[in-house]
């Protein structure tokens, strides 16, 4: 019985010196306008597969290529916009990507998302469409807030602005003109009011309460796509690709469609 007894605390003994298994962590990078999404998918998908835990890092579509580029630790890649991924994607044409990266995993890559690109106003200024800023950009008194030219939404409101015929640089030296770093920053420029108004994507706005008074067209700006895929250097492919597969899903759609995305279904 003693020796039974010794066995059993010997046993515990070296249980209790050996690591539990950790979690297998997948770094998600996507871009700020997907952050309450994805932020209320994690504990979705946490609950129903307890030995993953998922580790976001939100941000600019460019910033998020850049990182990736440096070798940051990231599983999967969700852009806001084609030419971030593209940077990444050895199989794109050669005049997106410059540098001939490869991190893409061959045979991940979806269109995953669609988003709309809005016109919204801080309260109380009279700001009500596109063509309106247009006319008030070329002859008015107005402080538009837009992202910089390496943000997928900085660059959808250049090509606005470019339908309209309008001069950027020339806009932004006469005060017309201010930048956020990414869509969030454009948003809590408008909600706090220390602009006239900002060119955002529908999630953002719905997310922030913020009221959308118009939406650019394909004709303006083309459609915004989000593409996603898992990266040729995750540590954990099996795992990234199955997360992929989640948001492609039902239960993911459901809370996309609750801000205003709309998934792609693969033809």
């Amino acid at each position: 019985m003693k020796k039974t007894l010794s066995l059993i605390i010997a046993v515990m003994m070296i249980l209790a010196c050996v690591p539990a298994l950790a979690d297998t962590e997948l770094v998600v990078f996507a871009a700020a306008s997907m952050t309450e999404t994805l932020n209320e998918i994690k504990a979705l998908y946490e609950t129903q597969n307890p030995g993953v835990t998922l580790v976001y890092n939100f941000d600019s579509s460019g910033t998020l290529k850049t990182q990736i580029q440096q070798g940051a630790d990231c599983d999967v890649f969700i852009s806001a916009g084609q030419k971030q991924m593209n940077q990444l994607d050895i199989t794109a044409d050669a005049a997106v990507n410059t540098e001939g990266l490869d991190f893409v995993l061959q045979g991940s890559r979806i269109n995953l998302l669609e988003n709309k690109v809005t016109l919204v106003a801080a309260e109380g200024k009279e700001v009500d469409s596109f063509d309106k800023l247009a006319a008030l950009l070329k002859d008015g008194d107005v402080l538009l807030c837009m992202g910089n030219s390496d943000v997928p939404v900085g660059q959808y409101t250049q090509k606005i602005l470019a339908y309209y015929e309008l001069d950027e640089e020339a806009l932004a030296n006469a005060g017309k003109i201010t930048y956020g770093t990414n869509v969030k920053e454009v948003t809590t420029q408008v909600k706090e009011a220390s602009v006239d108004c900002g060119v955002i994507y529908a999630t953002d706005a719905f997310s922030a309460g913020l009221t959308v008074v118009d939406e650019a067209t394909p004709e303006m700006c083309g459609q915004v796509i989000y593409p996603a895929a898992v990266l040729n250097v995750s540590a954990h492919p099996e795992e990234a690709q199955a997360f992929l597969d989640y948001l492609t899903g039902e239960e993911a759609g459901a809370v996309f469609a609750g801000v205003g995305f709309t998934q792609i279904k693969a033809e």
